[in-house]
């Protein structure tokens, strides 16, 4: 199930001739990536974005995740930054690459070709390794908390990484992108940097959390006795002391930007460098896709990417229009029944996941969209029928029973006795902490999960679902419900906290109010 986000109908057009490009798709442990440059490049693409993992858990000691597929990310490799803001539409002119956390499916899209902002070092590569180390600290360690500072400035440590000919990954390079502000004090001195919420930052003073954040990350990285010091401050900011009392562990915070500005002064920077040697590179494997696949690409990014309501009718009318010729092929008609279903169209996306399902029936997609398509037929027309909803939930149910580490056929079980006005079943909240166990980094189901904790009088769960979420400066919307929460809750207002968890999002589609870019 996709986020509804605006789509300007200029994104429409996606990629200039995409349906008739050969389009290839490697997978690998931790990616999914679709190109249409050769099965040489898109092998060597992914490659290099699994050295980039492997790296991280490397330099941080990070054992490999034993979640399946459904935690990976899926990226879509697009021609050039043009490109890529007109699938992000409106707001998208600066846009140099993407990131959507989403249970049903993290999704990116970054440029093949990084344009002129590659002059000022935000390199799609830079961007992509940004996005992708928040990705790696949501799925790896989710049971603590970062304030925005340190989650930005860790992933501001990695996005500059060096992926060296012999293998090698070097960590440590200076964001220059970010040179304007990072020894800025005045913009925002230690003292508010170190808040837990960021709040009011104007346009600069928002570039100078990540520059800042990077320099006081960098700084306490590079040396053993600092580290300690970034690890006590961990843990006090986790055992709920207040930010000034956490700070102690970097000494006296008058001289903390004394510190971090001659920091940045030095005539060279401390860096790291993983050998390649150490760097173990799974299989990676590269497959054409079908001409129904690649017939179907430009539906399949404006869908992936997210519409609305004035612009699914279109998407579904570009789907239609590729998926003629492939009646009987089940990726057409699964992307065919995600767009009508997306415009509201529920029995030509039933008929359509109908076709995907005699064409392959172990889809998990089609029996999702078969679900989805009824419930919103029962929520529409306003029917209680416990029988029909029922049927709903047999279709969630057979595509867990196919893949059981699939997150989202728990989320839409979960969510479909919220949309019929039932009770969820203590099954049906079992299921919905697994689906949160197992996409972590998605902040919506993070707030559905706290909803049922603080149920459950589970506060300390509640507080480790809610805390990476209300101090995400990049997912603003959600941010404010878990400050919000975490505000009732320290004043031991438990009904508050529950009122606050009523999201400001519509759980059958999984509409969002934010968006994501860098």
């Amino acid at each position: 199930m996709i986020r509804k986000l605006l789509l300007s109908a200029a994104a429409l057009a996606i990629v200039p001739g995409a349906a008739n490009a050969a389009w290839y798709q490697a997978s690998s442990k931790h990616f999914v990536v679709y190109d249409n440059e050769g099965p040489d490049k898109v092998k060597a693409y992914t490659e290099r974005l699994e050295r980039f993992d492997q790296a991280i858990r490397y330099w941080h000691h990070t054992p490999e995740d034993t979640r399946g597929p459904s935690a990976r990310v899926t990226i879509y490799v697009l021609s050039d930054t043009d490109e890529v803001a007109k699938v992000f539409g409106k707001g998208g002119a600066d846009v140099a690459g993407f990131y959507d956390p989403r249970a049903s499916g993290s999704v990116a899209f970054t440029p093949r070709n990084t344009g002129q902002n590659a002059d000022y070092g935000l390199s799609a590569q830079a961007v992509l390794f940004h996005e992708y180390t928040h990705h790696f600290m949501l799925t790896n360690w989710t049971d603590a908390a970062f304030p925005a500072w340190l989650t930005e400035g860790f992933a501001e440590l990695h996005a500059t990484a060096l992926i060296k000919a012999d293998g090698s990954v070097q960590f440590g390079a200076v964001p220059v992108y970010r040179q304007w502000t990072v020894a800025k004090v005045s913009l925002l001195p230690a003292a508010e940097l170190l808040q837990p919420y960021p709040a009011n930052l104007d346009e600069e003073s928002h570039d100078a959390l990540y520059a800042r954040g990077w320099l006081l990350t960098h700084y306490l990285t590079f040396d053993p006795e600092r580290r300690k010091q970034l690890g006590a401050y961990i843990i006090a900011f986790n055992a709920g002391k207040s930010p000034e009392e956490a700070a102690k562990a970097f000494g006296k915070l008058s001289e903390l930007d004394g510190k971090m500005n001659a920091w940045a002064t030095r005539k060279s920077m401390p860096f790291n460098v993983i050998y390649g040697s150490e760097l173990k590179i799974g299989p990676i494997d590269v497959r054409p896709l079908t001409p129904a696949e690649s017939a179907m690409m430009p539906a399949l990014i404006a869908s992936n990417r997210g519409v609305d309501d004035k612009t699914a009718p279109a998407v579904a009318d570009l789907a239609r229009r590729l998926a003629a010729p492939f009646a009987t092929d089940p990726a057409a008609q699964n992307e065919l029944a995600e767009a009508e279903f997306d415009a509201k169209h529920y029995d030509a996306a039933r008929a359509a996941a109908d076709r995907a399902l005699a064409a392959d029936p172990k889809s998990v997609h089609a029996l999702m969209y078969e679900g989805m398509a009824q419930q919103a037929v029962l929520v529409r027309d306003k029917i209680t029928d416990k029988d029909r909803w029922a049927v709903v939930r047999r279709w969630y149910l057979s595509a867990n029973k196919i893949d059981t580490e699939a997150p989202q056929p728990l989320v839409l079980f979960y969510n479909s006795f919220l949309e019929a006005k039932e009770k969820p079943t203590d099954n049906a909240a079992n299921g919905l902490l697994y689906a949160y166990q197992l996409a972590p980094y998605d902040p919506w189901l993070r707030l559905q999960a706290a909803n049922i904790f603080i149920g459950r009088d589970q506060e300390k769960a509640a507080r480790i679902a809610l805390y990476p979420v209300a101090y995400n400066i990049e997912e603003p919307a959600a941010a404010l419900v878990g400050q919000k929460v975490l505000k009732a809750l320290d004043a031991g207002d438990k009904a508050a906290a529950l009122k606050a968890l009523v999201l400001p999002y519509d759980v059958k589609t999984d509409k969002k109010d934010d968006k994501k870019k860098s």
